[in-house]
């Protein structure tokens, strides 16, 4: 048996039926005790994020730098490969399930959010870490320690092996190699394996690049952050905006084929039942992926956040899960779904560089150029974003080590070095994996901290309401 098939097993066993009903289950559960707080309170959410009152007040980081640190793991290959690998696998109908995990995972993200910050503790030499790991270390109890150590496991693999390093880096070097040397016309013999050069050189300068910001800590990955996030998404939106407009008669029978596919409706007698579940696995295990609502990734950012409002910052900080899963993947599922790119026979990113050649009204060699450069910035600031993640991770599982931190920064650079080398079916499948483990302790501690969550709500509202 291949490496490949027991990875393939292995997910199929992760991300089998009762993790993606578990995943579902806590958001309905949350939505209806927390009354459409998602919806309701988007406003509010707004708000707080265009007041951003943190200066002055504990923590590391401004709200505003929270979100782009979160925004910057999570708007990342998900968006434009994650979608496009779902679509091919799941058909059409994974969007319809990738939309509809989001708007259940906002307030997932909203309560993880809010619990890191509530239970987040200031190490001994003065910063502020928090997470899962302590949340269910300092909420359900020290009995429920090993729980918290769990996930922290998972939180270092999911970053070293899967979604920090692997993925982002072989999609980037990827991106630049078919804008670039699309035919393979300069090579270079590596490990056994023929590589382009813009391959290995993309993946140079991309691992110097990484290395110059995370040896600088929070600080220097949220302000880098903060420029290149709103940038990127800015303009991404504008390029898939532009094809949705050019294509807008198209766009009605575009939601109408999502539709039928997410039920199975144009599935063969018999076979409808086994389209849907197809659709709905890959749709909401890319959509975590994106997204990482339920995850606990996000909250490990919002704890370092200068607050004294947990409840205002998870609302900031399920800002994310619109702007990433609701706005940005459902704008490049209807692009691809509008141009018919998912069934011509391409995968990973060459299906979404097809939609682009095809909607955009520019020359292809244009439209291949812009997805390639807001992919690698997508990127780029997705390895930042979970390397922070995962360095707080190993602080937990290792008791504060500074000296373990270091070095794992040193590890981490390396992996984004070798991960253009990596098979693509191989390294999804391995960041598939780690994100469903990561989200098992943490759905746990959601569900046993849910009266916590539903306390400081109704607190913070109730003092909001009253002063207007």
């Amino acid at each position: 048996m291949s490496v490949e098939s027991v990875l393939k097993t292995v997910d199929d066993l992760v991300w089998g039926i009762p993790l993606i009903v578990l995943i579902l289950v806590v958001g309905i559960f949350l939505t209806v005790r927390l009354k459409g707080l998602q919806i309701r309170r988007l406003p509010l959410a707004i708000r707080n994020l265009v007041s951003d009152e943190s200066s002055g007040q504990e923590g590391e980081v401004s709200g505003f730098g929270a979100l782009c640190t979160a925004l910057s793991a999570t708007i990342g290959t998900g968006n434009i490969v994650g979608v496009a690998t779902a679509l091919v696998a799941g058909g059409p109908g994974a969007l319809f399930w990738m939309v509809v995990a989001a708007v259940l995972g906002t307030v997932t993200k909203y309560a993880e959010c809010m619990l890191a910050i509530k239970y987040r503790v200031t190490a001994e030499d003065g910063h502020v870490v928090g997470g899962p790991f302590y949340y269910i270390e300092r909420g359900m109890g020290k009995n429920w320690k090993w729980l918290g150590k769990v996930f922290a496991f998972f939180g270092v693999g999911a970053g070293l092996l899967g979604i920090g390093t692997f993925t982002q880096i072989n999609g980037i070097t990827g991106a630049v190699n078919s804008f670039f040397d699309p035919n393979n016309q300069w090579t270079v013999s590596l490990f056994g394996r023929e590589y382009s050069w813009t391959v290995v050189i993309a993946g140079v300068v991309l691992t110097v690049c990484v290395a110059l910001v995370v040896i600088g800590g929070i600080q220097r990955i949220s302000g880098v952050a903060q420029v290149l996030v709103p940038l990127m998404a800015a303009t991404y939106i504008t390029a898939a905006l532009l094809i949705l407009v050019f294509h807008a008669s198209e766009i009605p029978a575009a939601f109408v084929t999502i539709v039928q596919s997410a039920f199975g409706m144009k599935a063969a007698a018999g076979g409808a039942l086994g389209a849907m579940m197809t659709a709905m696995q890959k749709g909401v295990a890319r959509g975590i992926f994106s997204n990482e609502a339920g995850l606990g990734s996000a909250p490990i950012a919002a704890a370092a956040v200068q607050t004294e409002e947990p409840a205002a910052q998870g609302l900031v900080s399920m800002l994310g899960t619109v702007i990433d899963t609701v706005i940005i993947c459902t704008m490049t599922g209807l692009t691809i779904v509008i141009t018919d790119t998912w069934n011509i026979g391409l995968d990973g990113v060459d299906v979404t560089t097809k939609a682009f050649q095809t909607g955009l009204p520019f020359a292809p060699a244009v439209s291949s150029f812009i997805l390639m450069v807001c992919l690698v910035c997508f990127a780029f600031t997705t390895i930042l974003g979970w390397n922070y993640y995962s360095e707080k991770c190993l602080e937990y599982l290792t008791g504060g080590s500074r000296q373990a931190v270091k070095t794992y920064r040193w590890v981490y650079i390396l992996c984004v070095f070798i991960g253009p080398f990596m098979t693509v079916s191989a390294v999804w499948t391995i960041a598939d994996i780690f994100n469903g483990l990561m989200a098992v302790p943490n759905l746990i501690a959601i569900i046993a901290l849910n009266g916590v969550v539903a306390a400081e709500t109704r607190q913070y509202l109730k003092k909001v309401d009253k002063w207007g």
